[in-house]
């Protein structure tokens, strides 16, 4: 192929239709950050619902034992049917995020069609193996990847380890520091039968446990009004709870929990 004023032959060569891939041939460096202190993200859940799959994230990044940032983003839109939620490393996660959100935006140029969902799946895994270098340096990234799967015609959630390995989850899933205690709550609470309304209830049940017990974990912020982001995939598509109706949930988590502060024993409230 004939060269063109500015472009190096590596990036106008065929081959792959994976985006990291054309930055390795033409020597870039896709890793995802140097080491160091970082901000770390902390708790993100998400859980299957009758007509798709709900996903949360609190707000909170710390660094050691001091809060770096009140309001960081740990829930993104991959693509049209897809969200990703991160915890870990928060420099480190961002950057996945965006690499991974081209990496389906290039797959689907080069190649005329999305990738499928086990496809981007398992994309995302080659992604966090790649980074395994920074990850034993204390940059890791812990990625909970859900959406909705048209050839299943239902939801599907997805957890990693550090060498990208996958694990698809049945019911509810939960990464980051407060995870163990939003399990519990998920555990208890959790319908998979229930409607999107309902299922969010349960994942904002569960960061409030969450913050409860895991310092990392900021929960429900209705004073200053930071309140956990919300993403939902069905076969509508994706889409972003807008904050007012996350804030009526959380104000309704909060009056309850004022009654009784241990939380609902079977019911979302």
């Amino acid at each position: 192929m004939e060269s063109r004023p500015g472009f190096p032959d590596s990036y106008l060569s065929g081959g792959s239709p994976s985006f990291s891939e054309l930055l390795r041939r033409a020597g870039h460096d896709v890793g995802l950050g140097d080491a160091g202190v970082a901000p770390h993200g902390t708790t993100v859940v998400a859980a299957k619902y009758a007509d798709g799959v709900v996903m949360a994230g609190d707000r909170r990044a710390t660094m050691g034992n001091v809060i770096a940032l009140h309001d960081i983003r740990k829930v993104f839109g991959a693509d049209e049917e897809t969200i990703i939620g991160i915890a870990g490393s928060a420099g480190a996660a961002m950057e996945l995020v965006k690499l991974f959100q081209v990496e389906l935006e290039h797959f689907e140029k080069v190649e005329g069609t999305r990738l499928s969902f086990d496809g981007k799946a398992n994309r995302l895994g080659a992604l966090i193996r790649a980074n395994l270098p920074q990850a034993m340096q204390g940059l890791g990234v812990q990625p909970l990847f859900v959406g909705w799967d048209p050839a299943a015609g239902d939801g599907r959630l997805f957890t990693y380890d550090a060498l990208g390995g996958r694990y698809e989850e049945q019911r509810f899933a939960a990464v980051g520091s407060g995870s163990a205690y939003a399990r519990g709550a998920l555990k208890k609470l959790h319908d998979p039968r229930a409607d999107e309304l309902s299922a969010v209830t349960v994942l904002l049940q569960a960061l409030f446990d969450a913050a409860d017990d895991d310092a990392a974990t900021s929960g429900l912020d209705l004073t200053r009004g930071i309140l956990p982001v919300v993403m939902r995939a069905s076969h509508d598509g994706v889409a972003e709870w807008d904050e007012l109706g996350v804030r009526e949930v959380a104000e309704d988590i909060v009056a309850e929990r004022a009654k009784r502060h241990d939380g609902s024993r079977g019911a979302a409230l």
